[in-house]
């Protein structure tokens, strides 16, 4: 005799497995890297205090 196969369980890992491809689809077109998000703060930080070091000083 063959065993029972549960095919719930069959379509559930089929379904989890396709959200899996698509997921990762997904962070490979849209995701960055911890370090690049990183980089890119220090990048706009360093361009605003670069910004504000050549603002003019405001008289009062």
């Amino acid at each position: 005799m063959s065993d029972v196969t549960n095919l719930n369980r069959f379509r559930k890992h089929k379904a989890r497995a396709s959200k899996r491809a698509q997921a990762d689809a997904n962070a490979v077109k849209h995701g960055r890297t911890k370090a690049q998000k990183e980089a890119e703060r220090l990048r706009a930080e360093q361009a605003a205090r670069a910004l504000e070091a050549h603002r003019k000083a405001e008289e009062t």
